[in-house]
Order: C-alpha cells, then structure tokens, then sequence
C-alpha cells in the first residue's frame, strides 16, 4: 500500500513537471515556431529538474547523496532522451503526428519509467530515510 501511494505523489507531482513541459513546449513551439526537436528537448530539461527536486523531497523523502542521485537520473536521461527525442521527431515531423499528442505519449512513458528507475535504483534502500531538522 505504501508503494501504491508513493506512486499517486510521484503521479501528482509529475503533473506539475508536465504543466512546465506542456507550457514551456507550446511556447517554443507555437511563439518561436521552432522545430519539434529543440522545443521538446528544452521542455523536457526543465520538467526533469524541478521533478527532480520536488520528488527527492517529497516523494521519497530521501537524505541521498544529492550528486549521486542526479547522476543516477543523468544517467537514466542518457537512454531516455536520444530515444525520445528521436522518436518523438520522426513521429512528429516526418509522419506528421500531432506535435503534443507525441509529447503527451513521451510524457507517459516517461513517468512510468522514470518512476520505477528512481524508485528502484536512485532510492533503492534510502526511501523515508529524511530526517526532518528539529
């Protein structure tokens, strides 16, 4: 049950990481009327940094070491970006997907993935281990 609710706060933080990738996306992409490339890139590099930070401190609620963890997501972010980045192009430029229905697809993949990376290998045994400054 734990498990299940440390998946709801990741769920609802990473919402407000897709409202700055959304916005900021629609933005570069509708104002600057930039490719889909940069403008998913740029979105997803903001999304990943407040997620970051908001899920280290609420989520898991973890005393890990800082440089540690962002590498570990660095790492992951190695994979995913290239593949999203990509894919998601050639879906929206090359077979002429709709530009936010590829983001929105990326997103999702991204939230599960990135949940049970972070879960699993960058908290693994430091879950709840926060101890709150009295």
């Amino acid at each position: 049950m734990k498990e299940s609710w440390r998946f709801v706060k990741f769920v609802l933080l990473s919402i407000s990481a897709g409202v700055i990738e959304m916005g900021s996306f629609a933005l570069l992409n509708e104002l600057l009327d930039w490719p889909y490339w940069p403008s998913y890139l740029i979105a997803l590099t903001l999304s990943v940094l407040w997620n970051f930070t908001l899920n280290r401190k609420f989520t898991f609620r973890s005393n890990a070491n800082v440089p540690r963890a962002m590498f570990l997501v660095f790492v992951y972010y190695l994979i995913f970006t290239p593949i999203s980045t990509w894919g998601g192009n050639y879906l929206a430029e090359d077979l002429g997907w709709n530009e936010y229905l590829v983001t929105f697809i990326n997103m999702f993949i991204n939230l599960v993935t990135e949940f049970l990376w972070q879960r699993f290998v960058v908290y693994k045994d430091q879950v709840d281990n926060a101890v709150k400054a009295e």
